[in-house]
């Protein structure tokens, strides 16, 4: 079942062909193609009634001379943000669409895990690895697989004063964003996702709520 379905996604992505019907098909088949886990309908909301800030799903760890923030950017948590926070890590990905699908092209059309993750500098002058970046989730060790950079000077690892460097990360699909997960950055980690997730739950209940007021 699985890997019908990432077959599917992956030709969507590759704009060969989809599922959705309707005046909202474009819409509505872009909010699952890039999800990292297609199949798992039953944490999907409507989008648009949500109340989360970014922050109250990011993953943050603070490691010498700087900030990193990690949000993943599965579709059914990131539909709990409030509508404008929501639409923007949407576009974001539809903007990186055609580098999205080369890389799932050369990685076998696997579905991925796609996370937004920035770097903040707290001291002059810092040097960072992106890739020091590991997710662990049951029992497994993640390190990102691609790297699609949405700021000028990524290259450079270097970060100044204030300043911000992001990218979108994509790891293997088999990170589980239903379940605790560990996020390590050099010698730091932080494993607060499990109170996350009760935040996640309770915001979904009323998100699936406000959308039963809005249709009667």
């Amino acid at each position: 079942m699985k890997s019908t379905c990432a077959a599917l996604v992956f030709a969507v992505l590759l704009g060969m062909g989809g599922c959705a019907t309707g005046g909202t098909a474009g819409n509505e088949s872009l909010a699952t193609e890039l999800s990292s886990k297609p199949d798992s309908a039953a944490n999907m909301v409507p989008a648009g009634f949500g109340s989360l800030r970014q922050d109250e799903i990011a993953v943050r760890l603070e490691a010498p001379g700087l900030v990193l923030r990690a949000v993943p950017l599965d579709e059914g948590i990131i539909r709990l943000l409030t509508p404008d926070s929501y639409r923007v890590l949407r576009e974001l990905q539809e903007s990186n669409r055609p580098r999205i699908a080369d890389i799932l092209r050369r990685n076998g059309g696997r579905p991925p895990a796609l996370w937004y993750v920035s770097f903040f500098g707290l001291d002059p002058d810092t040097r960072f690895s992106p890739l020091d970046l590991v997710i662990t989730s049951g029992g497994r060790d993640f390190r990102a697989i691609d790297v699609i950079p949405l700021s000028t000077g990524w290259g450079e690892q270097r970060l100044r004063q204030r300043e911000t460097q992001s990218a979108i990360y994509i790891f293997d699909g088999e990170i589980d964003t239903d379940h605790p997960l560990i996020v390590r950055f050099l010698n730091e980690r932080n494993d607060s996702w499990e109170q996350t997730l009760q935040r996640i739950e309770r915001e979904r209940a009323l998100v699936r709520a406000r959308a039963g007021r809005a249709e009667k």
